[in-house]
């Protein structure tokens, strides 16, 4: 069994665990996401987590990409996986930097494949699943921080085409800040 130990690699400026008898670095990275902001009519699709983190909050359909997909085959898996949604990619709405759990956000801005029957149910890591009106966003119950950023660049960009992607919000740029509660006697809006 291997011994690891805790020290600067040749050649590095930070800590890494290094294999006392080979010499192997095992380097950590931030983990990918993706994700797709899927809208119809003017609604987006939001699914509530029936697993940790979270459970019970509302979220995008989202999770880590697998080895050997792209982003986009990544972000229209976890809308399979979790709403048994298929769904087109229209382009990058936003990439979020969560420096405090080691993860980038790759969100995209979709809609369903056939959006003349646009068919949605909750996949087993989801309770249930639905269609939102941005008045109709249960913001309180949204599971993270990074939801709230990409259902706000979504609002803010309209359905033309997409511009720059978004990112972090000015007053969070690692995404080391826990998502706060709105007061109770705001209704509709969101504080970050």
């Amino acid at each position: 069994m291997a011994s690891f130990e805790r020290r600067i690699p040749e050649g590095d400026n930070r800590e890494r665990d290094i294999c006392a008898d080979c010499g192997y670095v095992a380097y950590q990275n931030p983990k990918v996401v993706v994700g797709t902001v899927v809208v119809h009519d003017d609604k987006v699709l939001m699914c509530r987590r029936a697993i940790e983190p979270r459970r019970g909050f509302w979220t995008l359909p989202a999770g880590y990409m697998e080895l050997g997909e792209t982003l986009e085959e990544g972000a229209a898996r976890e809308a399979k996986e979790e709403a048994l949604a298929d769904i087109a990619i229209d382009g990058v709405l936003g990439v979020f930097s969560i420096a405090r759990i080691g993860q980038v956000q790759v969100i995209f801005r979709g809609r369903f494949a056939n959006s003349a029957e646009p068919r949605f149910d909750a996949g087993e890591e989801s309770l249930e699943v639905a269609l939102f009106a941005w008045d109709d966003i249960p913001w309180a119950e949204v599971a993270f921080p990074s939801v709230h950023w990409a259902l706000n660049a979504w609002h803010d960009g309209g359905q033309g085409i997409l511009g720059a992607p978004a990112g972090n919000p000015s007053n969070d740029p690692r995404g080391v800040h826990r998502l706060v509660p709105p007061p109770a006697s705001t209704e509709g809006e969101v504080a970050l």
